[in-house]
């Protein structure tokens, strides 16, 4: 099974400059997680699988609470702390745009997208 979670927005102070982490900005995120096929059939209740919900207010978390200089350290722990609260999970993937980036010239976002699988 792949569940996608598309085009979440959070409020986050992460980047580089001082002032992006002071004033704060906005965040796209699209996520993905895959589990196991063989495991898809016996799905039949919400403790059979993977409750998207849950793995939405970890990255809403990560995003609001926490704060990174680079989107990349942001993915990463973001990544982790997915695949650690869910055994069953065997691939993640998460994309994160940075609509406003602090740059001289016409650029419409910045976007990380990192992979992880399970060990």
């Amino acid at each position: 099974m792949k569940m996608h979670l598309n085009e979440m927005v959070f409020y986050g102070h992460h980047g580089v400059h001082p002032e992006e982490r002071k004033l704060g900005q906005r965040f796209v995120v699209n996520f993905s997680y895959e589990t196991d096929p063989k495991q898809d059939q016996a799905m039949e209740h919400i403790d059979d699988t993977i409750d998207y919900t849950k793995v939405f207010s970890i990255i809403k978390h990560v995003l609001e609470k926490e704060e990174f200089l680079l989107l990349e350290n942001c993915a990463n722990t973001i990544l982790a702390t997915v695949l650690e609260t869910f055994p069953k999970i065997i691939h993640v993937n998460v994309k994160i745009r940075k609509p406003s980036v602090p740059i001289r010239g016409s650029l419409g976002s910045v976007e990380v997208e990192m992979d992880r699988f399970q060990k």
